[in-house]
C-alpha cells in the first residue's frame, strides 16, 4: 500500500449561484390550465433571486457535491454504535412501489390493505426475532423506542399503586440517549460501574436493589455493551432487578450482533426496541429517517404506545384476513402523527423476507466474525482495553506508545486521507481516547485487511511524524474545522440566499 503524504485539498464545488446566467433556465412549465388567481400586492417580492441554471449545469452540481461526502456505498465506513452497513437496494425499489409510495397516509382501512398486512408481518417477525411477541411500529428512532420503553415501565407501575418507584438503573457502559430518556420521562438514573472485565459490577448492582429496591422501576442495558461485549452474567443481572420489582429494558441498538442467535425475551427481557435503521438496514444516517419499533412481553402488551395493526375480521380459504388499526388497551398514547416512518418498515420486511429465517443468523455470525477478525489483527499495534471476544464492535484505545501528543482525533482524521471514514471518537466515555469500531458483516476481507494496514501505517507515522496526523486531513475538501467556533458563529446559509438591507 501507498504511504499518503501530504496533499493539496480537492477544490470545493461553487455555489450554484456562481454557475447562474441571466435567462438560463433549466425547467419548461406549461402554460396554466385554470384561471390564475391574484395574490395579495403586500405579499409579492420584487425579485426573487433564485439561481438560473441549465438543468444539466443543477445535475453536475449536485452529484459533485455528492462525491464530497464519504458514504457506504462509497468506501468503508466502520462506524461503532450506529451500524453502518450496506443498504440492499433491493429494499430502495420495493418502498418505491407505487401501492407503497403513493399511499396516502389518511387513505380508509379498506384501501390499505396492502400496507396494513406488510406491518401486520413485520410485527410477528420482529417479535419472533426478539422473542417479545407484542411489537409497536409506531416509535420514528431508537431515541423515542426507548422513551416509550421507559414510559410503559412507569406506567406499569403506577397501575399497580407502585408510587415509590422512580429510579431507574443505567450502566456507565450504556448508549448516551439512556438516561436521557429516563429524565425525560420524569423518573431518576442511578449509575452503575462497569468491572474490570467491562461487564457491569455485580457487586454494585446487588448493593443498591438491597439497599434501594424498593425504588427501582427498571434497568436499562445495552446487550451487547457499548464496549461491544455480550455482558457476561446478564441473567443473574436480570434476576437481581426482577427480584427487587423492576423490570428489564434492552436497548437493541446492538441487536446486529444477536440477530437469529440470542431472543432477549428469553434472556428474561420485558421490553425492548430495535432500529431498524442499524440492524434491519434501512438507509441510516444525515439525520434519518430512522425507525425504532418495540416489542413488549404480556404484562406490558396493554402499555404499548399506538396505533399497531391487529386483524379486524378474520380471513377464510379463499379471502384475507381484514386488517385495521387499534389503540392497546392502556397506551402510552401516539408518539408521532399517522403510524410511523412507513418507508422504513417496507424496507425492513423486504430486508427480512430476503434473507430468511437462516440468512439473518448469517448476518450476525459474520458480523461477529469480522469485527473479531480486525480486533485480533490490531491487537498487536493498539491498545485493546477489554482483550475478550467481542461482539459486532470492539473499542481501541488510542494511546500510541512513542506519540504522547498523538489523539484518537488525530487518527480519525488521518483515515480520511486514505478514502476511510473514522470510528466513532471518544465513546464509550469510560475508555480514554476510544475508538469504536464496527465493520459490519457486509464488508469482505480484502476491505477489513487494508483497513488493518492503514491503521499500522498510521500508528508508524504518529510516531516518525505526528505533524502530519495534527494536520490531516490533508485530501479532503476541508481541512480540521475548529468545531467549537463552527457551533458559536453559525452560518446556516449562503449570502446570496439572504434578503438583503432594507428587503
Amino acid at each position: 500500500m501507498n504511504v499518503m503524504t501530504k496533499q493539496a485539498p480537492k477544490e470545493l464545488e461553487p455555489l450554484i449561484y456562481d454557475l447562474s446566467a441571466a435567462g438560463r433556465t433549466g425547467a419548461l412549465l406549461p402554460d396554466c390550465d385554470v384561471p390564475p388567481s391574484e395574490l395579495p400586492a403586500e405579499l409579492l417580492r420584487d425579485t426573487l433571486r433564485l439561481p438560473e441554471v441549465s438543468e444539466l449545469q443543477v445535475i453536475r452540481h449536485f452529484v459533485k457535491l455528492s462525491q464530497l461526502n464519504h458514504a457506504i456505498d462509497k468506501a468503508f465506513y466502520p462506524l461503532g454504535s450506529c451500524t453502518m452497513k450496506y443498504n440492499p437496494k433491493l429494499n430502495e425499489d420495493m418502498a418505491r412501489l407505487a401501492g407503497f409510495a403513493q399511499l396516502h397516509p389518511l387513505a380508509d382501512t379498506e384501501s390499505s390493505q396492502g400496507a396494513l398486512a406488510l406491518m401486520y408481518q413485520l410485527q410477528q417477525w420482529l417479535g419472533e426475532i426478539v422473542g417479545l411477541k407484542h411489537v409497536s411500529l409506531a416509535p420514528a428512532a431508537g431515541a423515542q423506542g426507548e422513551f416509550s420503553g421507559i414510559l410503559m415501565i412507569r406506567k406499569y407501575h403506577l397501575e399497580r399503586g407502585d408510587t415509590k418507584r422512580t429510579k431507574i438503573l443505567v450502566p456507565n457502559s450504556a448508549h448516551g440517549t439512556n438516561p436521557a430518556t429516563v429524565t425525560m420521562a420524569g423518573l431518576e438514573v442511578i449509575e452503575l460501574p462497569a468491572n474490570d472485565g467491562g461487564d457491569v459490577d455485580l457487586d454494585a448492582l446487588k448493593r443498591v436493589c438491597d439497599e434501594r429496591g424498593d425504588e427501582i422501576a427498571g434497568m436499562m442495558i445495552t446487550v451487547p455493551n457499548t464496549l461491544g461485549l455480550f455482558e457476561a452474567h446478564i441473567l443473574e443481572v436480570v434476576e437481581i432487578v426482577h427480584n427487587a420489582g423492576g423490570l428489564m429494558y434492552m436497548d437493541g441498538a446492538n441487536m446486529n450482533a444477536l440477530m437469529g442467535v440470542v431472543k432477549p425475551g428469553e434472556l428474561g427481557f420485558d421490553v425492548l426496541h430495535y432500529n431498524l435503521h442499524k440492524t434491519f438496514s434501512t438507509p441510516h444516517g444525515g439525520g434519518g429517517p430512522g425507525s425504532g419499533p418495540v416489542g413488549v412481553d404480556d404484562k406490558l402488551k396493554p402499555y404499548l404506545p399506538g396505533p399497531i395493526v391487529a386483524i379486524l375480521e378474520e380471513g377464510s380459504d379463499d379471502e384475507a384476513p381484514l386488517y385495521g388499526l387499534v389503540m392497546p388497551e392502556k397506551s402510552i398514547g401516539r408518539l408521532k402523527a399517522f403510524h410511523g416512518n412507513f418507508g422504513m418498515h417496507v424496507r425492513a420486511y423486504a430486508y427480512i423476507r430476503a434473507y430468511g429465517a437462516e440468512g439473518l443468523c448469517d448476518v450476525s455470525r459474520h458480523a461477529v466474525l469480522n469485527a473479531n477478525y480486525v480486533r485480533a489483527r490490531l491487537m498487536d499495534t493498539y491498545k485493546i482495553p477489554y482483550p475478550r471476544y467481542c461482539g459486532h464492535e470492539f473499542v481501541v484505545e488510542a494511546r500510541l506508545d512513542g506519540a504522547p501528543d498523538v489523539h484518537a482525533l488525530d487518527i480519525s482524521k488521518r483515515l480520511i486521507d486514505y478514502g476511510i471514514h473514522p470510528p466513532t471518537n471518544y465513546f464509550p466515555l469510560i475508555v480514554p481516547e476510544a475508538l469504536l469500531i464496527e465493520p459490519t458483516e457486509t464488508e469482505t476481507k480484502e476491505t477489513l485487511d487494508e483497513f488493518v494496514e492503514v491503521m499500522k501505517i498510521i500508528a508508524e507515522e504518529a510516531r516518525t511524524n505526528p505533524e502530519l496526523l495534527h494536520d490531516a486531513p490533508h485530501s479532503a475538501p476541508t481541512r480540521r474545522l475548529d468545531e467549537v467556533r463552527a457551533a458559536k458563529q453559525l452560518v446556516l446559509c449562503c449570502r446570496p440566499a439572504l434578503p438583503e438591507a432594507g428587503d
